[in-house]
């Protein structure tokens, strides 16, 4: 007990030294809605659960996607076409797309009534503190302090959530606000952190946990702009939590407990007392963006990153991992002579609990499919990934203005199995410009255990050849193939492959006529790292 008390007054004295803290005593009446992540990864890092793992939240934290959500070039590249696209929305445009990508900035305009800026802030650089707050990404207590007011409804959606108001119960704990987590706290832990933060107490809260807090930034309507600046219409752009629900995966799966993976032993929540809990989750949110993560690694000087490079690395490897142990699943099934030659089908299974792909539209899986003779010699191939990450016979790599349909049979090596979504304006264009989008022409991404294509919402819909494809279900997307072998003599070795990029080609590309610094920057960093931007997610081989 000494040396726990021990630990809990030098502890307190270090934070309590800090100049941060410092300044948040001098303006008690003004206590801020958000704190940045360093004022929280000191007591959440150099964990150890009982075995002896490593369990540190704000590293494994600072290298996700969450974390470096405002510094993705991407997003960056995007926001500023969108901005050129619809000059006479730029306000709107960056206060919109602020809002999962630079929350506490967005937050903080909303509560001040103002519009947040997204391009005032960039470029990051490591000296410039008043632009922290936006290079933090999707913060700590940014997450751990949404209230459970409306979650999983329309009025949180698109980051619209609400921040619980502080506490004012007594003049000791005035302004004080909630910071949720899914354990009850005992008393010395919530003083530690009330003083540290210098207001901020950590509450249990059963909402944490709850796959309705991932939905509200993970479900995206955008709103279509015309040239006047006038709404045209609604696009359901990122729709996985709605697809989730659609799906049989509530009953046995939440958001977290795949993107944050639990730890099955005993392990401290802070590195104060180091009290040991079961049930802890790892801050990881492994996902699908292992380009991203690749990106920021190579371009961290650029993109002021935080995260050491074997941290970037890890969790791109981690990513890999993930999207090839835990999303899909590729058979070959009867293989047979047919009139051209050679007959066999695929079954592709999703095993995600969502669409896969999902979420942003740039994604999408596809079939590569290789037949070899008896000599070793391909006499077909379907789907081959060009050098700079097009597909061979992919009709929109070759023209933006035209798409992949969705097949049944597959004959020719021009045709390719996309799973993917194609976006189309008000005037019926194919377009990858989300604030002109106002309707899917293609979705035929793969649908999870227990979605039923019939009864599924417009917005969640298959649209396209795939809705009336009886072959195309939540058992899988079965695709026959009838290859011509022109005379060749087996024994037919056939392998296929489902492969899939985080980034798909046109996406990149359309962004190219852009004169602007952002755009012209990723897609001088997409055309270097095109040859990463894919991963095979499963294969299968058969030999007739």
């Amino acid at each position: 007990m000494r040396a726990r008390l021990f630990i809990y007054a030098v502890t307190l004295a270090m934070l309590c030294a800090s100049p941060l803290l410092g300044q948040a005593a001098k303006h008690e009446d003004a206590k801020p809605q958000f704190h940045t992540s360093d004022r929280c990864v000191g007591c959440h890092n150099g964990m150890k659960t009982t075995s002896g793992a490593d369990f540190s939240i704000g590293f494994d934290w600072r290298s996700s996607i969450m974390a470096n959500s405002s510094r993705d070039p991407y997003w960056q590249a995007s926001v500023r076409r969108e901005s050129i696209d619809h000059p006479e929305s730029k306000t709107k445009v960056e206060n919109d797309c602020s809002n999962c990508h630079m929350p506490i900035v967005h937050l903080t305009a909303k509560a001040d009534g103002k519009q947040a800026e997204v391009f005032s802030h960039l470029p990051f650089n490591s000296d410039n503190k008043k632009n922290d707050e936006a290079e933090d990404g999707v913060s700590c207590s940014v997450c751990h302090q949404i209230s459970k007011t409306n979650l999983g409804t329309r009025a949180t959606f698109n980051g619209e959530v609400q921040i619980d108001a502080p506490s004012s119960k007594d003049d000791s704990s005035k302004n004080d606000r909630p910071e949720y987590g899914p354990f009850v706290i005992d008393a010395g832990h919530k003083r530690v952190m009330q003083s540290s933060t210098g207001g901020f107490v950590p509450m249990e809260a059963a909402h944490i946990r709850d796959s309705a807090l991932c939905g509200s930034c993970h479900t995206l309507y955008t709103q279509a702009i015309g040239k006047d600046g006038k709404d045209t219409g609604i696009l359901p752009e990122q729709m996985p939590y709605l697809e989730w629900q659609h799906s049989d995966y509530p009953a046995r799966s939440s958001c977290q407990s795949c993107h944050m993976p639990e730890l099955h032993e005993a392990s401290p929540i802070t590195a104060v007392f180091g009290q040991q809990r079961l049930g802890s989750h790892r801050h990881v949110f492994v996902a699908a963006n292992f380009l991203m993560q690749r990106m920021l690694n190579n371009y961290r000087g650029d993109l002021s990153v935080a995260a050491l490079p074997a941290e970037l690395s890890a969790a791109a490897d981690r990513t890999v991992n993930f999207l090839q142990s835990e999303t899909a699943r590729v058979s070959i099934r009867n293989v047979g002579p047919g009139a051209s030659g050679l007959n066999f089908e695929l079954l592709v299974e999703n095993l995600s609990g969502h669409k896969l792909p999902t979420a942003y539209p740039s994604r999408r899986a596809w079939l590569h499919v290789t037949v070899l003779n008896d000599k070793g010699e391909k006499i077909f191939e379907s789907g081959a990934l060009n050098k700079d990450g097009s597909i061979v016979g992919n009709d929109n790599d070759a023209d933006p203005k035209r798409y992949e349909p969705h097949y049944r049979e597959i004959t020719s090596p021009e045709q390719v199995e996309i799973y993917e979504p194609i976006l189309e304006d008000s005037k019926h264009q194919v377009t990858t410009g989300l604030l002109s989008a106002v309707a899917y022409v293609k979705d035929n991404r793969l649908l999870p255990s227990g979605f039923n294509k019939d009864t599924a919402d417009h917005d969640i819909a298959v649209v396209g050849e795939a809705a009336q494809d009886a072959d195309f279900t939540d058992k899988g997307s079965l695709v026959r193939y009838a290859i011509p072998t022109n005379g060749a003599t087996g024994p037919f070795h056939i392998e296929a492959e489902l492969m899939y990029q985080p980034i798909g080609f046109r996406w990149a590309q359309n962004l190219k006529p852009y004169d602007a610094a952002e755009p012209k920057r990723f897609v001088g960093y997409y055309d270097a790292m095109a040859a990463a931007n894919a991963v095979v997610l499963c294969k299968a081989q058969a030999t007739q």
